[in-house]
């Protein structure tokens, strides 16, 4: 949805303005609706406050994320400058002096991945990697021993690390 709502910005279908706050809102409603149906995983509390995170950034920006160009280039991410300025992504806009709350942008460069995080997106990732380690503690609806919950959790982590190596 939010990726439709982009996409048709960037080919002159929408406008910038009320494109990019529409999708977050949007997105907001429906993640919110998801939180509330599974307040029962822990872990959905550091998506939440992940959540709550980009959303002030995103509102205190006129709808937009901040992202940093220098963040971007170390990231391996280059021909964005044009279209960041002159806020033609409904999505994205860049972080310049006039910037509110400039620190929860997308001001983390993720080389491997070629991405650009904030602070509030590494929140919402540890998050839901805590659900589904949650849900591999509680295969079956039963508490597994500790030894078999361990294994369970380290081949996990294996999985995770191996989709990043493979970039996957």
């Amino acid at each position: 949805m939010e990726g439709g709502l982009a996409y048709g910005t960037y080919r002159g279908l929408f406008r910038p303005e009320w494109a990019g706050p529409l999708a977050k809102v949007l997105v907001l409603l429906l993640v919110g609706y998801g939180l509330y149906r599974n307040w029962h995983l822990k872990s959905l509390y550091l998506v939440l406050f992940g959540l709550l995170l980009n959303t002030l950034v995103i509102f205190a920006n006129g709808g937009h994320m901040p992202v940093s160009l220098d963040t971007l280039k170390k990231a391996g991410i280059e021909g964005w400058e044009e279209l960041l300025k002159t806020r033609a992504d409904a999505v994205h806009s860049l972080l310049d002096e006039s910037t509110r709350l400039p620190f929860l942008g997308d001001v983390i460069p993720l080389p491997p991945l070629r991405k650009a995080a904030s602070p509030g997106d590494l929140f919402i990732l540890a998050g839901i990697a805590g659900v589904v380690v949650e849900g591999a503690l509680r295969a079956g609806g039963r508490r597994l021993p500790r030894r078999q919950a361990a294994l369970r959790v380290l081949a996990f982590l294996l999985l995770v690390f191996l989709l990043l190596a493979l970039r996957i």
